[in-house]
């Protein structure tokens, strides 16, 4: 266990469980969590020693993950989102003074970080493309940009130390060309546009806002939008909202293992002459099968995306995209189907709101893993990708 796991499990888990309850009904940002979070400089992690955080992994950030998603998965996701945009900083930020600065800042003040990638005006969630356009005035040190945006989605938005938004290179450009900027709460205004009303991951705070911002030109990363989508995005959201997913599924799977074990305490034994077979037990133990079966999937994804930051000229290949695309797709319906599962095994107590085996929230925040990104969307990209990929039969 590493260092952080430790602190994590000791200092934060027993916050964000006694709040997800409360989280959940009141759909309210877990303001708790964060603050013990950041109490225990867990922001920073991922960011390499040099620039003040801990040099972790992401094999070892998505195990954070995990843990938080067995006990609040509304925290759970937005540690998940905030490390996502940290992974563009250590990823690109090595030809940028202003950027690798940033980073640092991320880590000694413990900053939370948002995203503005969608986009009203019919591009919805569709990152690739925008209708916003950064807009330069100056030039040379002293060059600033203007930049108004619909964005139809920004998680946590309201809680935020700083976002990153994507928009057009100018107002010439095509919707494609894009580029990644960032803005601290101080050079930004946020107008909600949309409110969060949902059936799951109700802390996450997902509205609608219109952003505007004015900056400095240097807090615009260097690569393309495009470059740093595949080079670090792509393999990073997967792995890591898989994490959460995992630590979901743990979690519904130990309340259904919990609901048959007292049954079988109250029995005294699970079978015997005259008594019926345990109710969930074969099911029980399909659970436990589906759990393995998620927990190698997201270990075999971690692999790969390992194997191709090695090797940088993979990230971008047709058989990494369509890897890390299965991984996302295949772990989120696994959530929702041992979500199922496990209700079934605890019945009405799992059904119900009121018992310490309730299956209610998880379930609920188990169905908006298809959603993000849509999971058709997802499949009809890689179909158009195994048409130019002939994929490996290899073992």
């Amino acid at each position: 266990m590493t260092a952080a796991l430790e602190r994590l499990k000791t200092h934060v888990l027993p916050v964000a469980r006694a709040h997800a309850d409360a989280v959940d009904r009141e759909g309210r940002f877990p303001t708790e969590t964060f603050a013990a979070l950041k109490a225990q400089r867990l922001m920073g992690v991922l960011i390499p020693q040099e620039h003040a955080g801990e040099g972790m992994s992401l094999r070892e950030v998505a195990a954070l993950c995990s843990a938080l998603g067995q006990a609040c998965s509304s925290s759970a996701l937005i540690y998940a989102m905030h490390h996502i945009k940290v992974s563009s900083l250590v990823s690109h930020s090595a030809d940028s003074a202003w950027h690798q600065g940033f980073m640092r800042r991320v880590s000694e003040e413990q900053m939370l970080l948002g995203s503005a990638t969608t986009e009203g005006g019919g591009i919805g969630g569709d990152l690739r493309n925008s209708i916003c356009a950064v807009q330069r005035q100056g030039s040379g040190d002293a060059q600033t940009f203007t930049l108004e945006k619909d964005a139809t989605v920004i998680s946590y938005g309201a809680q935020s130390d700083a976002i990153l938004i994507t928009a057009r290179r100018s107002v010439d450009s095509p919707s494609s060309d894009q580029v990644m900027v960032v803005a601290d709460h101080t050079q930004y205004q946020l107008t909600r546009t949309g409110s969060w009303d949902t059936l799951g991951m109700r802390g996450t705070c997902s509205e609608g806002f219109a952003i505007r911002v004015q900056a400095p030109a240097s807090q615009i990363f260097p690569l393309s939008f495009g470059e740093i989508a595949a080079q670090s995005m792509l393999g990073t959201t997967h792995v890591l909202w898989a994490g959460v997913w995992y630590g979901m599924a743990v979690e519904a799977a130990n309340r259904a293992h919990a609901t048959v074990k007292a049954e079988v305490k109250r029995r005294g034994h699970v079978s015997g002459p005259g008594v019926y077979p345990m109710p969930g037990m074969a099911r029980l133990a399909e659970i436990t099968a589906a759990v393995q079966a998620m927990k190698g999937a997201i270990l075999g994804g971690i692999d790969r995306l390992e194997q191709a930051q090695a090797d940088p000229p993979q990230l971008e290949t047709v058989g990494f995209l369509a890897d890390m695309n299965t991984l996302k797709v295949n772990t989120s319906q696994a959530v929702v189907d041992i979500l199922n599962r496990c209700m079934l095994v605890c019945g009405l107590p799992g059904y119900r709101n009121d018992t310490s085996n309730s299956l209610g929230r998880l379930l609920r925040d188990a169905h908006s893993a298809p959603l993000m990104i849509s999971n058709d969307r997802i499949l009809t990209n890689t179909a158009n990708l195994s048409l130019m990929h002939k994929f490996s039969a290899e073992l």
